[in-house]
This record gives structure tokens, sequence and C-alpha cells, in this order.
């Protein structure tokens, strides 16, 4: 068939401006940036299970180019996956996930108003985020996106019962015995649990084999052992107290109709707590939906900025920020399409370089 997306390497982020943050145990978290470090609202992504920040790859490209230099991106790979460090066991838990989040955001983010967008379990992150920190709603964080995630456990269905197999019950008792060998098993990884999340993650079978491939070399690249030390972790997490907590604030709530690990009804039973949440029930997506219907959750993710946006103390200074970059844009514009910058740079001077930031 067709494939549209035939090409794409999904390693744009891996051009973008990076750092390493050191988590609060130590732990590396390998971060990319988009979009300068000034600019007056930061959005903040966080991936799922067996991912990495590539997962967000559509969303990188079209927010961007919706938004600009008005806003800032932070992506980074949540510990044991992409290029980020091997946690210790103990250490492979939401709420420790959620401490991540926040020693991203007090690096990179130390002020100013964010919004936190999470996939899967990004989402349960997110979600413990946020009951960690509940002081910082509305005040630092003004929205919330919750793409393809749940607020209480995942032990009778979804994932942790898609994952609940003899064979993967198998590795989890070699990961408890055998450490060093589990340690490399990206080989092991591939071969257990590759076709299970496969069948798993797209809900339309003429789903773009590049994005196929993607989403697999994500799951490849993730070791068995952040694989069985995460397992627990959805039979444990509760963060349904956190739900209401988001009430004040701008949310987002996405899920594919078809998705099996994440069942569309967790999606519903968080939007049942914040009426004023805008729910998006994707029709024939599965789990990895921001990849499957990427533009569709971009559009969803740019009304929730929008929205958020709005909600700002000082939406004048906001207002003069947006006409700023966006006459850097269209200046830019003028000078590649008459090839050179004499009257692009004579439109620009005078003009201040950085907007205005918010406290």
């Amino acid at each position: 068939m067709f494939d549209e997306f035939a090409g794409e390497t999904f390693d744009l982020l891996g051009r973008d401006r990076g750092s390493v943050v050191a988590a609060d145990d130590g732990v590396p978290l390998a971060v990319r940036e988009v979009g300068p470090a000034l600019a007056p609202l930061t959005v903040v992504f966080v991936h799922g299970f067996c991912n990495r920040m590539t997962g967000w790859h559509f969303q990188r490209v079209q927010l961007e180019e919706a938004w600009g230099s008005t806003i800032r991106m932070v992506f980074f790979d949540l510990r044991g996956h992409g290029d980020s460090g091997v946690p210790r066991r103990a250490t492979c838990t939401i709420p420790h996930l959620a401490q991540d989040v926040d020693a991203v955001i007090r690096a990179l983010v130390p002020e100013g108003p964010i919004v936190l967008v999470g996939h899967s379990m990004g989402g349960m992150a997110v979600l413990s985020y946020v009951g960690q920190h509940p002081d910082l709603i509305g005040s630092r964080i003004v929205g919330v996106g919750l793409i393809a995630t749940a607020a209480e456990k995942l032990g009778d269905v979804g994932l942790a019962r898609t994952l609940n197999t003899p064979v993967v019950a198998g590795f989890s008792t070699a990961a408890r015995h055998l450490p060093r060998v589990v340690q490399s098993g990206r080989g092991a990884s591939k071969r257990v649990l590759a076709p299970i999340l496969r069948s798993a993650s797209f809900g339309d079978r003429s789903i773009s084999p590049a994005i196929v491939w993607h989403s697999e070399q994500m799951i490849n690249d993730t070791s068995l052992k952040t694989l069985v030390d995460f397992l627990p972790s959805f039979k444990n997490h509760d963060e349904t107290a956190a739900v209401p907590l988001l009430a004040p604030i701008e949310t987002l709530v996405v899920c594919g109709d078809r998705d099996l690990l994440t069942p569309f009804r967790y999606s519903k039973a968080i939007a049942g707590h914040l009426p004023d949440a805008e729910l998006v029930k994707v029709p024939g997506a599965g789990h990895m939906v921001q990849l499957e219907r990427a533009e569709l959750v971009s559009d969803a993710i740019d009304r929730l900025l929008t929205r958020s946006v709005e909600t700002l103390p000082t939406p004048s200074a906001w207002s003069e920020w947006v006409r700023v970059a966006t006459d850097w844009v269209d200046h830019a514009r003028h000078w590649v399409a008459h090839g050179g910058p004499a009257a692009w740079w004579r439109g620009l001077r005078g003009r201040p370089v950085v907007g205005p930031t918010f406290r």
C-alpha cells in the first residue's frame, strides 16, 4: 500500500537542543528542547511504557508549525527508557517517574506557566506529579493533557492483563534471580514483548508501515529489565485522588476506541470527574493514538494550549510576545522568498529579541 510516511526517519528530536538532567537519585535523564528558553509557555511531554521521547515525533513537528517560537516544548526519556539511565528496580514506580518530571521542571522550567502532556504511563506520571504538587495547580500548571492513560489500577484489564502471561511472568522471575542476564536481554525483549504490544498498539490494520516500524523500534530498544521492573507499578497504580485536582485548569483527555492497553472507559472515568475537560474519543485508533492519528491528537493539544493561554494572568503580555514572534516568522519567510536579508533586517531593526516572561 502507499505509505505517506515512507522515508520518515523520526530522528528530528535527536537534532534538537539536548541536555542531561540528574534525577533525585542520580539517574541521568536525556532531555531535548524546542523553542526559546524565555518563551512564555512551556509544554512538557512525558512518553509511555516501552517508548521514548520520539513517540511524540509528529506532535513536535506539527505543534512547532502551529506555534512557532511562541512556546517551548520539553521532551525527555523516562528512567530505563531511550537514552536515560538504568534505575534500580525499587525506583521503577509511577511516583518515581513523577519525581523525574519534577527534576526536569526544576532544572529547565524553574518559573513560568506549564502545560503537562502524558501518554499512557507518562499520563500516570503526570497525575502522580499533580498529586505530589497540588499547590502548583493554577499557579504553575495551567493545563494537562492525558493521552491513552488511566487513573486507577490496571490489574484486571488493559496493560497489566495483556502482559500477564506465563512467559512474561517467567522473565519477571528471572529478573529477580538473574539480574545480570536480564540486564542485557534486549533480544529477548524483542521476541517476547514486541508481538504482545504490537498487537495492541494500533487499531487500524492499514497503519503506515513506517509508523509501525518506529513503534517497534522503541519497544525493541527497551531492555527486558525495564519491562519486568515496571510491571508491578501498573497493578499498584492508583492516582484517582489526583484527578479532581485538575478541575480548576484546562484539561484534555484523549483515547482511541480500540485501545486494548488502557481502554476508553478509563479516559471516560477521568473526564467524568472533570465536567469542563475536553474528552476526545478517536475512532479506530489503538493505544499509540498519538502516532496513529497524529494530526487529530496534535490538533487537540493545540486547542488545549489555546485554552491554557487564555487563562494566563497577563494576556496582553502574551499577545505582544506572539506579535513579535509572528513578525519574526513572517520576515524570515519573506527573506527566503526574495533571496536576500536586507529588507528582512531593516524590518527587524529596533524590535525586541526576547518577549516577556511570566513569573
